[in-house]
């Protein structure tokens, strides 16, 4: 491992590694994504920049920030940086991939002949249960626990693969909740409407800052035999370098809390704005004008030629200047 210099601002800014396995996943995610946009393009259709920058940038560029940047190279002299580059993992990385709406890319770009298969496996029964959204919440949470109260991180820092194992598994279980939840693909229980969809974003916002409390109230050092070994003279004692860390995961799991809860609301709007031009259309092409009142000094008509005046709106069939007013 050898002796790091102390971690200035620059260094943090300046320090990469590289990570051939977090690579080479970034680099099958963002081809498997291109090859979906460069086919909708094909086609003639457009698949939408902001949503492609949202993949690409906040998505993939999360995690090449928290696998190969200065947070990758201190995460084993240090708990603060490690404890940084989980949550980016858990909770920043997944959000930018689903404000990309992978899903609905992978179904659209596919011919309509070859997205059956797909299909049906985004609603096969053990990804319903998996995504569904309590248990998907708990998965995240059951995650970020088991991660620093048990073995399992310790021993991520001496073996290298299941460091790796570690990474992909904290972005899965991310995913598994931010994805169904921002995509446009029916991938939820039909109750998930919108409203029920903002309510759990904001539960969830609250439920991801339980692991930092956690780890910020700790009595007790988390991987303490490692770090006690490898923590560097110039860094503060490990006990407050918990803190530090502990501190950083609930500030990133509040601050991420918002644009997740802005995004669900602005999905609720625009769906809200598409069922309003549907139902408008709808009623335009349904209503057929009333015929025009008579006049005072016409005959009287029949009750039957009348008949479709009665199922007309009132703003149609009166003749009053709060009608006429109504119509324009």
């Amino acid at each position: 491992m050898g002796s790091l210099p102390e971690l200035t601002t620059g260094r943090l800014l300046s320090t990469w590694q590289w990570d051939v396995p977090a690579l080479l996943l970034v680099l099958l995610l963002g081809g498997l994504y291109g090859w979906g946009v460069l086919r909708l393009r094909r086609r003639g259709e457009r698949w939408p920049v902001a949503r492609v920058a949202a993949f690409a940038v906040a998505g993939l560029g999360t995690i090449v920030v928290a696998t190969m940047s200065s947070l990758a190279v201190y995460d084993r002299v240090l708990f603060w940086p490690a404890a940084l580059q989980n949550i980016l993992l858990d909770l920043i990385a997944p959000l930018g991939l689903a404000l990309g709406d992978p899903l609905r890319l992978a179904l659209t770009a596919r011919p309509a002949s070859r997205s059956g298969r797909p299909r049906r496996a985004l609603t096969g029964r053990l990804v319903r249960l998996l995504t569904f959204p309590l248990v998907s919440t708990v998965l995240v949470l059951t995650t970020e626990l088991t991660v620093y109260f048990t073995p399992y991180f310790a021993t991520a820092l001496r073996v290298g693969w299941l460091h790796q194992l570690m990474y992909l598994h904290l972005l899965l279980a991310g995913c598994l909740f931010v994805v169904p939840v921002l995509t446009r693909e029916q991938a939820l229980p039909t109750w998930c409407t919108h409203p029920v969809r903002a309510a759990l974003v904001f539960l969830d916002g609250i439920i991801d800052a339980v692991p930092g409390i956690v780890v910020l109230t700790h009595s007790t050092l988390i991987a303490g035999a490692w770090y006690l070994r490898h923590h560097p003279a110039w860094s503060p004692d490990v006990r407050h370098d918990q803190q530090v860390g502990g501190g950083a995961m609930i500030s990133v799991a509040e601050l991420v809390a918002l644009p997740f809860l802005l995004a669900v609301l602005a999905q609720w709007a625009r769906a809200e704005r598409a069922e309003t031009a549907a139902l408008d259309h709808r009623l335009d092409s349904e209503l057929v004008p009333a015929p025009p009142a008579p006049s005072p000094s016409s005959s009287p008509v029949s009750v039957s030629a009348t008949a479709p005046d009665l199922v007309r709106p009132w703003w149609e069939t009166e003749n009053s200047e709060v009608a006429r007013r109504f119509r324009q």
